[in-house]
């Protein structure tokens, strides 16, 4: 029995109403979340590496972990004697500022006599590292004779550089990401009004998301960085765009066959429901296998990112299509569906006229697909190796500057420490062993607290060097024996890289396994899924690839993120299938209505083709934005993730995948009833003809 016109009406009001509380709650803690956010460099380290041991037993000494800094003064005609006069001054006034961690600063001249570097460590109870940096900047910038220039660096001042551009970007990250899809919406849809519906659920579902995640970090202490609150806007923004999309070009559909917007609301949502719902879970168990990874980093976006995807999903099942229904068919105008009227005729449409391309050339179109996704995947090995730390940012920062100083005035040795702590009754042992050591310039014992003795060794080798890390390793060889461990901003870098390789071994096989099971429960097959998730797993390899042909040769980076590889791999395959169970459920429901597997594919095409490619653009657009922020990283990710969802939209599901399909026939439903099932032929549709000519 219909719903009676009250319900038809009421029953909208009424979820208008329920998001309207939750807006207005939401609205008084999600502007909270930014006050909420760490971004130490413990939050982005290995949760149980060695070099996170030491940074935590640091914060429980006195005076708390240490901000280190190198001051690096340069004069390019030389230094002279008014040039160490001040940087002594200068060194004195810092000691009577702060509470230095390793005693007085030692003042270290370089060979070719226009350089200075002062390595400080400054007890973490002076203030947040971000603060202490300016404020040591200030009063460098102070009584400084002209011509000679003064940069704090070391991992402090990139600590403090990273904090500034991660603060500056959220608004930014938003403006950009609501303009994009304000754009391509508008594009999209060729309404004045229409755009603004999803756009606003889009920013609904934002709010809540942050107002959620805020609750979550005062309820149970979840940690929220600021690279996982800015992932989580571009992906509710992504998604839910994609949602949308899906559900409205669907509803547009059934107003045609349908005179009341409530019945074709209803008949919209029965038919993309099931599709958009494991859609959402495959994203959100892709996410939460994230929880598996020991790197803090990659570890803390699974559940923000989760909560963004089900706050999408709310929203974009319930708030849009209760606007949609109460303003009616008039907010499509000037495009309006008028009932009884007929869709442009099968066949005819771009995406119908690929599909019987498809279906006539199987085999040569997925011989052709296949190998330009293969081919693509072979640029992996261009990739760099490791990111350095002066190469974090986009745009010039004092710490980076200040670290190419070093890189060229003291090729011969790193001005950063190495941190070794051991236990207070063996620091003698251990400090002799640390010292002779192959690869240490110098070491001394710094604080002693809790048991525990701090160390610093100086390797003969600069940063970010094969020689350092070789260093570092065997002080952790030496040191295992009298149980000390081994720190340091040098060799956090060196467990972050070792940690992501074997996250990845970890995440990935349960990423796989997840989306697996969700695709095989909504299509009732095992060889559909397997084909999907085999296509995405392809994609992945073929964007990286892309990204070893971008970063170095045309973008001038000359690392990568350690995390980039498997990060790009959770969105791509969590978030690429989306398109894949758009296609693949369409083509299960018209083989349900008997089809065979060639026509299926056509008409799945036709129908979801045009929808996909929109989604894929949006979602594309969005991680777009990333890459216009200042960070590397960011700029990594967004370009690699942006790529893949394009290679998954335009070539893996309009041809890959359909090819596939066509040639494996009813098999592709195996083992359930549709691979059993003769097809019945249908009435022939003018694709349909083309498939015979």
């Amino acid at each position: 029995m219909g719903a009676t016109r009250a319900q038809r009406i009421a029953l909208p009001w009424a979820v208008i109403g329920f998001w309207i509380v939750v807006l207005a709650v939401a609205g008084v803690f999600a502007g909270k979340l930014d006050g909420v956010k760490h971004d130490d460099a413990v939050d982005y380290l290995p949760a149980s590496a060695q070099s996170t041991q030491v940074a935590k037993i640091q914060q429980t000494m006195p005076g708390g972990g240490a901000t280190d800094l190198v001051l690096v003064y340069d004069r390019a005609a030389g230094i002279t004697g008014p040039d160490r006069a001040a940087v002594q001054r200068q060194t004195a006034s810092l000691a009577a500022a702060y509470e230095l961690v390793g005693g007085t600063p030692r003042v270290v001249a370089a060979r070719d006599g226009r350089t200075l570097m002062v390595p400080v460590a400054i007890a973490e109870k002076e203030g947040k590292p971000e603060d202490v940096v300016a404020d040591v900047r200030d009063l460098l910038a102070k009584d400084l004779p002209d011509g000679l220039t003064v940069r704090v660096g070391g991992p402090g001042g990139m600590l403090a550089d990273a904090k500034t551009v991660f603060r500056s970007i959220d608004g930014a990250l938003l403006i950009g990401t609501v303009g994009v899809v304000a754009f391509l919406l508008i594009v999209t849809y060729r309404s004045p009004f229409l755009w603004l519906v999803p756009l606003v659920a889009v920013g609904v579902a934002a709010g809540t998301a942050m107002a959620l995640v805020y609750a979550l970090v005062q309820a149970f202490g979840l940690t929220v960085s600021s690279m996982g609150s800015s992932v989580m806007t571009v992906l509710i923004f992504g998604a839910g765009t994609d949602y949308a999309l899906l559900l409205i070009a669907r509803y547009r559909d059934e107003l045609r066959h349908r005179a009341e917007p409530y019945a074709a609301m209803r008949a919209a949502l029965r038919r993309v429901g099931p599709a958009v719902l494991t859609s959402a879970a495959t994203v959100v168990a892709g996410l939460l296998c994230l929880l598996a990874a020991d790197l803090n980093s990659s570890r803390g976006l699974g559940p923000t990112g989760a909560i963004g995807i089900v706050c999408a999903l709310a929203a974009m099942t319930t708030l849009l299509p209760a606007v949609l229904v109460l303003l009616g068919r008039r907010v499509f105008w000037p495009l309006i569906p008028a009932h009884g009227s007929a869709p442009k005729a099968a066949g005819h449409g771009f995406y119908g006229r690929i599909g019987a391309l498809v279906v006539r050339r199987p085999v040569a179109v997925l011989t052709v697909s296949a190998l330009a996704v293969g081919a693509l995947a072979l640029g992996m090995t261009n990739l760099p190796g490791d990111l350095r730390q002066d190469e974090a940012f986009t745009v010039t920062s004092e710490s980076a500057t200040a670290a190419q100083t070093l890189h060229r005035a003291f090729p011969e040795r790193s001005a950063q420490a190495v941190l070794v702590l051991a236990p207070s009754k063996r620091a003698g042992a251990v400090l002799a062993r640390v010292r002779a050591t192959d690869g240490v310039a110098a070491a001394a014992t710094g604080r002693t607290a809790g048991g525990w003795s701090e160390i610093e060794a100086f390797p003969s080798a600069a940063p970010d060097t094969a020689a350092e890390r070789g260093t570092i390793e065997r002080l952790r060889t030496g040191a295992a024996a009298d149980h000390a461990l081994v720190g340091g901003f040098s060799a956090q870098q060196l467990d972050t890289a070792a940690t992501s390789s074997r996250d990845r071994l970890i995440v990935v096989p349960l990423v796989l396994v997840a989306v697996f099971l969700l695709l095989a429960a909504l299509l009732r097959s095992l060889v559909a899924p397997l084909l999907l998730v085999a296509a995405m797993v392809a994609v992945w390899a073929a964007s990286l690839g892309i990204g070893g042909l971008l970063f170095g040769p045309v973008l001038g980076f000359h690392g990568m993120d350690p995390g980039l590889p498997l990060l790009s791999f959770v969105f791509l395959v969590a978030l690429g299938v989306d398109y894949g169970i758009f296609l693949m459920h369409r083509m299960r429901e018209e083989a349900a209505h008997g089809a065979d597997a060639g026509r299926s594919a056509v008409r799945a095409l036709e129908a979801t083709g045009g929808v996909i490619a929109s989604a894929g653009i949006v979602l594309a657009a969005t991680f777009t934005v990333l890459a216009s922020l200042p960070l590397v990283m960011m700029v990594e990710m967004g370009t690699t993730i942006a790529l893949g969802v394009l290679l998954d939209t335009f070539v893996v599901r309009t041809f890959l995948i359909p090819a596939a399909s066509t040639l494996l026939a009813e098999r592709v439903w195996w083992p359930g009833t549709l691979s059993r099932r003769a097809p019945r032929p249908p009435e022939p549709t003018a694709a349909d003809l083309q498939l015979v000519r």
